[in-house]
This record gives C-alpha cells, structure tokens and sequence, in this order.
C-alpha cells in the first residue's frame, strides 16, 4: 500500500511530534508498504494561522497514496477519500489554553471571530476522515468537548524498545526532553533547594533559552547535585541515563499524552514522578502504582526525590509496575499498524 504520513513542523524543533511520524514511518516500510513521511512548515503566528490552514487545504494527495495519516495540526485539513487522522494535539492556544497566560492573543471580537473560523475548520477536516484516533484520553475528551467529534485512544509507542533496560536503582533522578517552561524543569531545579538526602538531578534536552536559565538557577543553588546535559540526546544515550536512574521526573503542565519521557522510563522498569496537573501523564502514572504523583511545587517534589532515594525497594516495585502498564494499556506497534489500517 502507498502511504502518506502528514505533519506539519516548526523548522528547528524536534520532539516528539516527529517521532511518531518517523517511527510509523519505518514500521510501515518494515511491513512492506512504500510510505512517504511530508513535514511542512507551520508556525503558530495567530495573525497568519488560517493563511496557512488554507495552504494545507489547498493540497492534493488523491493520486499519490492509497491512504493518508495526519498528525499535527493543521494537517488533518488536507482532503483524501481515505483519510486517518491521529490527532496529537489542537492549536491549543485557541482551544483549552484559551484566555490563559499561555495564549499569545487576548479575548477580543477580532480574535474569537479568528478562534471560531479556527474551529469550524478543523471540525470539517475531522468529520472527513474514515476514522480520528486521539493520542490518549485527554485529546480524546478535548476533541468530544471543543469539536464534539468522537475519536478513539490509541496510544503511541517508542521505536526499539528493547535498547531501554534496567541496570539497578542509582542515586539520579533523569529528566529527559525538550527544555520548554510548560515543561517546568525549573520546578525540579528548585526542588534540589529542599531535599534531605544525597539524591542527585540530571536534566537533559538540547539548549535553549529556557534552560539558561535552568543552568543559572542551578549555579546559584550551588550544592553540586544538579547536572545539565544541553545538547541534543540519542536514544542510545537516553538508554544509558535511564538504565542507572533511580527513576524519572516529568512535570508537564497538561500534557497531552503520557509523555515519551514517561514511557521509555517504563521501559526500564523506571518510576516516573508527574504533576497531580500533568494531563495525560496521569494515564499512564497511577500514585504509589507506576510511580509518584505530586502537587507541582518544589516542597512536594523534593519530598517525592527523597522518598525513593530513602525506599530502593519502594522504586524498584513502582518501576516493575510501570513496565507492566505498558502491556496493560497496550501500547505496541502491532495494535497501531492494525487499527490505522484498518
């Protein structure tokens, strides 16, 4: 089968946007299909957003592929017959980060007249599909609540997992993904003010503006137990960390889905420590089953880095139970192939 693998991207930011592409990408061809992963540009400029929805409406991939997967928005707008969208997330601005500090415009007729256009849009491009499957129960409810468009949970897995594995219980806590304020490594930093014991923070992501800061706060707690790793980490690399760790912290603001971080933790039979507030992480994290869930200050997450510290037996329990979640939820390449092709 000829397939089309559709996202849009923001040049220079990787993650895991692209991750999901790329590795359906070589599942796909290892089965036999001839697939073709399309990345363009999209940059989330409110002023000129429904200029480039329209750029993406305006594409035909009819004649060129038996089926097409989109994934970022606005991608899910590009007409096909037999479409399939695997929504990661919503401009989000415009939808559940509406009216908050973390949306670029303010409330006004001008720009609910935009965030209405906005939604129409997508909603048309969602109701084209033969199928829309959300990335977890979080997205899954935004697409009910904002769209009123159904969808159903299909959870994406890591490439490789078997390269993650356990090599004991050390004294780090591993953080590992892109340094962004709503991904509040500053809030690990400043835990490392309160803990008790000899436990150790290792953050790692490529450098940005944000984790200058990070490395100046670190500096000027001065303790010696925060290491920054600012360069763009392998996943052989990100193997090693995990390996080692005492376990792993990810303190998304609402995130969308459980967060790679969390799941390659499991993979090593790692515990992850999220925020009572951390969206869909709390899928995938159950408190005192798969790891910690905190109140998203520094007092609580030091509290949680010194409980496992202190409890090796406490850590090496959760992070079995996290390996085994992944089973439970059925997270694995076999399930997407069979349900995006169905």
């Amino acid at each position: 089968m000829k397939i089309a693998l559709l996202s849009s991207s923001v040049p220079t930011i990787n993650g895991g946007y692209r991750f999901i592409v790329d590795w359906l990408a070589e599942v796909l061809r290892g089965e036999g299909h001839e697939v073709e992963a399309i990345y363009i540009p999209f940059e989330d400029a409110p002023e000129s957003i429904l200029d480039q929805m329209l750029c993406f409406r305006l594409m035909d991939l009819t004649a060129s592929a038996d089926r097409l997967i989109t994934f970022r928005p606005p991608a899910h707008v590009v007409p096909h017959p037999r479409k399939v969208i695997w929504f990661i997330h919503h401009i989000r601005a415009f939808y559940d980060q509406w009216n908050t500090s973390y949306c670029p415009v303010p409330d006004t007729l001008p720009w609910r007249g935009v965030r209405a256009q906005l939604m129409h849009a997508d909603e048309v491009g969602l109701r084209e599909a033969r199928a829309v499957f959300a990335n977890s129960r979080t997205v899954q409810t935004r697409l009910r609540d904002f769209n009123a468009v159904e969808s159903e949970v299909l959870y994406p897995p890591v490439l490789h997992p078997e390269r993650f594995h356990n090599a004991g219980y050390g004294d780090e806590i591993v953080a590992v993904c892109r340094f962004a304020h709503h991904k509040r490594q500053h809030l690990m930093v400043e835990a490392m003010r309160h803990v008790r014991t000899p436990v150790r923070l290792r953050l790692c992501g490529a450098r940005t503006e944000y984790s200058d800061e990070i490395a100046a706060s670190a500096a000027r707690l001065g303790r010696g137990n925060v290491s920054l790793e600012l360069d763009w980490i392998s996943e052989e690399a990100k193997a090693q960390r995990l390996a080692r760790a005492l376990a792993v912290a990810y303190l998304p603001l609402d995130e969308d889905s459980y967060g790679y971080p969390v799941l390659e933790g499991a993979h090593a039979s790692k515990a992850s420590i999220v925020p009572a507030d951390g969206g869909g992480t709390l899928e995938f994290v159950r408190d005192g089953e798969d790891g910690l869930v905190v109140e998203p200050n520094p007092q609580a997450i030091a509290q949680a880095f010194d409980t496992l510290w202190n409890d090796r037996a406490l850590a090496r329990r959760l992070g079995e139970s996290a390996r085994a979640r992944i089973d439970t939820l059925g997270i694995s390449w076999d399930v997407v192939v069979r349900r995006l092709l169905a």
